[in-house]
């Protein structure tokens, strides 16, 4: 089963998270229009209650009853009929039911929130019938003084029972949204077959790793002989001159900074010679543009798990981003590079640059693929981190991001033995 998933080709891939991003979707809607379901029922309830209970209270025949003990309970029976409420008690000032849904629970007190002066509430209380939302209200004599209480209330059970209806509106709705969401994700399958094929993820990922080495190693090799052929035609112009002197002091710096960095790559005993090769033609890269190269290369540092490409690729990709913010930085221009061991044995790349740093609000968007604090017209913007990313993490390692001056540090598993 895991070689199944691993092989998995990427059209597949897209149609499962784009499936189970809509199923994820439509069941959170689900939820959320039953809530919203529950909390309308429930307003509705405090609604209906207040409005009951404050008509009764007002009503001449409630006062009249309480003032003269008259019989009450067959008018509470009529009103919880016709106005669809649980119950309707109503009581003396000190709590004592006159009516209740229970004839046997008449003349018993009364259970819930009585309130210390003569106002509407509602409330939440569990009372003879189960938790229900109630409403009570004064009554009061012509004179205003009180005379009793009425509650009005609506049991939790009949508020889910009314909540019930409206489900099977809920469940279309999510059920369309399923729907449409899987209808998208075959089109986004389909799509994405027409790319890729039926090629696996991560065969694509290792294309995406390839092409961006033989780029970034091409443009350090171009750099590399640019730089070599300015020199030479410089040279060969002096030599023409008769001013061999200064030929042969060109031709010495140009080899003494070469050799320095050649020294420094040769001495790194597990070093990759492709990564070796393309630090050299990174540092003409960076003379090209006008940017100070430093290299601080540990000749212990160890060699990391990663292949040559992907080793390339993600240094390359480093290098690259740290020449831009460079060039386009202020003076000083400077990009260093280094190749350490960290205390349990991992190899540790740092690059950091002079520029002037990622915002703090985007740290952490710098590896989302497709983002790019780089001009929008720039080719392969957006892809370069992301992949870094992708392919240090496969790896088992990390790459983080901190500022002043901007560092991007690279930990990855060391080759044993």
């Amino acid at each position: 089963m895991p070689q199944r998933t691993a092989n998995r080709s990427a059209a597949s891939r897209v149609f499962l998270v784009v499936a189970c991003a809509v199923a994820a979707a439509a069941a959170l809607l689900a939820v959320l229009l039953v809530l919203d379901a529950q909390r309308s029922a429930r307003t509705e309830a405090e609604e209906v209650t207040r409005a009951v209970a404050s008509s009764l209270a007002v009503t001449p025949a409630v006062a009249a009853g309480l003032s003269g003990r008259d019989d009450l309970q067959p008018f509470a029976e009529s009103v919880m009929d016709g106005a669809g409420v649980d119950f309707v008690t109503i009581m003396t000032p000190d709590g004592t039911r006159v009516t209740h849904r229970d004839r046997d629970q008449i003349g018993r007190p009364y259970l819930g929130t009585i309130p210390g002066s003569a106002r509407v509430m509602t409330e939440e209380f569990t009372g003879t019938l189960g938790p229900s939302v109630r409403t009570i209200a004064p009554v009061t004599s012509a004179s205003g003084d009180l005379v009793g209480w009425v509650s009005v209330g609506v049991t939790v059970g009949s508020i889910t029972g009314d909540i019930l209806p409206r489900l099977p509106g809920v469940f279309a709705i999510a059920a369309g949204l399923l729907a449409a969401g899987v209808v998208g994700a075959y089109l986004a399958q389909r799509t994405t077959r027409r790319v890729a094929g039926d090629l696996p993820a991560g065969t694509i990922r290792d294309a995406l790793s390839s092409y961006e080495s033989v780029r970034t190693l091409g443009e350090a090799l171009r750099a590399q002989t640019h730089e070599h052929g300015n020199r030479m035609h410089t040279a060969v112009s002096l030599l023409e001159l008769g001013r061999t002197r200064e030929a042969i002091e060109i031709l010495t710096e140009t080899s003494r900074q070469s050799q320095a960095l050649v020294d420094q790559v040769a001495a790194r005993r597990g070093g990759d010679p492709t990564v070796g090769a393309l630090l050299l033609g990174k540092a003409s890269q960076a003379r090209e543009r006008g940017v100070e190269w430093i290299a601080d290369i540990d000749e212990h540092a160890p060699r990391s798990t990663l292949t040559p490409v992907d080793a390339v690729s993600v240094v390359g990709n480093l290098i690259d981003n740290a020449l831009d913010a460079a060039a386009s930085g202020p003076s000083p221009r400077w990009v260093r590079v280094a190749f350490t061991t960290t205390d349990d044995g991992m190899l540790r790349i740092d690059v950091s640059d002079s520029g002037t740093g990622v915002p703090p609000e985007l740290a952490d968007r710098v590896f989302e693929r497709g983002f790019s604090t780089k001009p929008a017209d720039a080719a392969g913007r957006g892809v370069g981190l992301p992949l870094v990313r992708s392919i240090v993490e496969s790896a088992g390692g990390s790459v983080s991001l901190s500022p002043d001056p901007t560092v991007f540090t690279v930990l990855l598993p060391a080759v044993r033995g």
